[in-house]
């Protein structure tokens, strides 16, 4: 969560120039963002927001900047992505979600479309966030799985993951899981939870916590953490790092220590993009 954001909130809405009558329309998106340079737009780069913005102006022929929940970094998912713009046009709340449908990829895709009170700001707003990681064990690439989890030759040691994954509930100072440091006023976050389950398969398009599945076929494991806020890469760092512990490479002791240092340097490994979902924003 961004420090100061209620006072942010206000500068915001008083520097936009909103034009008489704006109505201010919410959508829900997933998207597989495989193709994509992450969320934000950049020079040169196909982005999910110049993709999003583009569609909106070719039906309304308006061009608006989309407020988003998060920006998801280049190859990273999204099952509830929250986005928020002001507009002039009259199309029914209802109505945008198919309208912007027919002129959006295959791979972006509106699952919600609502009109909200003119304060509301899908990135200041958001409370808590639920992010997932998927890891598959297998020593076989599947090339139908391979653009949403990080294959894992040899087993996880899930409950040593788990102990270690325990110790990141409650607010920490995170810097050690943040690429880039600093690159907000403070790395410190409060984390809700942080729990691994193994399991046979997932429902890729659910947003309800997956749930144990201790059978034979039982080679996915799902990474789920909520918090009210993340740092840059701080998710895949945490789950490169979890990784060392389930590889029995590093001990509890030494997850706690890297945790604690402070340093980037000292952690895991980031793990790669396509294993983690933004799955949904509270407000």
């Amino acid at each position: 969560m961004l420090i100061g954001h209620r006072n942010a909130l206000a500068d915001v809405h008083a520097s936009v120039h909103l034009p008489r009558m704006a109505r201010n329309i919410r959508l829900t998106l997933a998207y597989d963002g495989t193709r994509y340079a992450g969320w934000q737009v950049q020079r040169d780069r196909v982005s999910v927001q110049s993709t999003v913005e583009a569609s909106i102006e070719a039906l309304t022929g308006e061009r608006v900047s989309l407020l988003s929940a998060g920006r998801t970094d280049a190859g990273v998912h999204a099952l509830g992505q929250v986005v928020n713009f002001f507009t002039e046009s009259t199309i029914p709340p209802d109505k945008w979600q198919p309208a912007l449908q027919t002129r959006l990829p295959h791979d972006i895709v509106v699952r919600d479309s609502q009109e909200v009170p003119a304060d509301f700001h899908a990135t200041y707003g958001a409370k808590l966030k639920r992010y997932r990681y998927v890891i598959h064990e297998s020593r076989i690439e599947n090339p139908f799985i391979r653009p949403f989890a990080w294959r894992q030759n040899g087993p996880l040691d899930v409950d040593a993951m788990q102990n270690a994954a325990d110790l990141l509930v409650g607010t920490h100072d995170f810097r050690s899981f943040e690429s880039h440091w600093p690159n907000t006023d403070t790395s410190v976050r409060t984390m809700f939870e942080a729990r691994l389950t193994r399991a046979s398969g997932w429902n890729v398009w659910g947003a309800a916590p997956v749930s144990a599945d201790p059978g034979a076929d039982a080679d996915y494991i799902v990474f789920e953490i909520v918090g009210d806020g993340f740092l840059y890469n701080m998710v895949r760092s945490i789950v490169g790092t979890l990784v060392c512990v389930g590889r029995r490479a590093w001990t509890l002791a030494q997850f706690q220590h890297a945790f604690q240092a402070l340093d980037r340097n000292v952690a895991g490994e980031t793990a790669p993009a396509q294993g983690l979902f933004l799955v949904s924003v509270t407000y």
